[in-house]
């Protein structure tokens, strides 16, 4: 099976992106990352691509006359570098369904809750309004749907009664760099079946 090669959507920090980036040097994840792409001019994600040698493109949303055109952009630039798998690390956009569908089945994102409870922008936020004792993070396939997709894989981690989101997202965001390049890898075995709702794991091949 010929190698994936990634494409990296970011809108900040990149903190899961450089997981994925530690991963890939380690020889957990049997990929490569031909490019990041950030909607933010000022993403730190541009600089963890570029340190890494990693091609990092901005797409600003402002310099569009809509979504449609913004997502050509993307996907232009995405297929122009052999993308196989879309991963979203940090995404702060809604992708419509005229970008889910060019990439049906192959595009990921990571949700800092444990879906399908607390989905949308302020994960955090809502879990501890809420007083759950648990919290956690979801990688998913995505769907036309926000957070809706079929759960790949999930974390747990204990919501503690003095927490704040500062803290419990450093919890949160410790498993997220352990599950998403899992996740990841998963997919590069062809090991993940998606039947309706449901990813079954199939049996690693000798």
């Amino acid at each position: 099976m010929s190698k994936q090669v990634l494409g990296v959507l970011c809108s900040g920090r990149g903190t899961d992106l450089q997981s994925i980036i530690d991963a890939i040097g380690r020889g957990e994840v049997d990929a490569t990352i031909a490019l990041v792409l950030t909607d933010k001019p000022d993403a730190y994600a541009l600089t963890r691509a570029e340190k890494a040698g990693i091609k990092a493109v901005c797409i600003d949303r402002k310099q569009f006359d809509g979504r449609q055109p913004f997502e050509e952009a993307l996907i232009k630039a995405l297929d122009e570098a052999g993308v196989t798998l879309v991963v979203l690390a940090g995404f702060m956009r809604i992708l419509t369904p005229y970008f889910v569908r060019h990439y049906a089945g192959r595009i990921m994102n990571i949700h800092p809750a444990l879906l399908p409870s607390f989905p949308g922008a302020h994960a955090h936020r809502d879990v501890l309004a809420y007083g759950v004792k648990v919290s956690g993070c979801t990688v998913h396939f995505v769907d036309e749907g926000t957070d809706s997709g079929p759960i790949i894989l999930q974390a747990a981690v204990p919501v503690l009664d003095d927490d704040t989101e500062e803290t419990l997202g450093a919890r949160v965001l410790e498993q997220e760099h352990i599950i998403y390049s899992k996740a990841i890898q998963l997919y590069c075995e062809g090991r993940l079946k998606v039947d309706g709702r449901h990813v079954r794991i199939l049996p690693a091949k000798n």
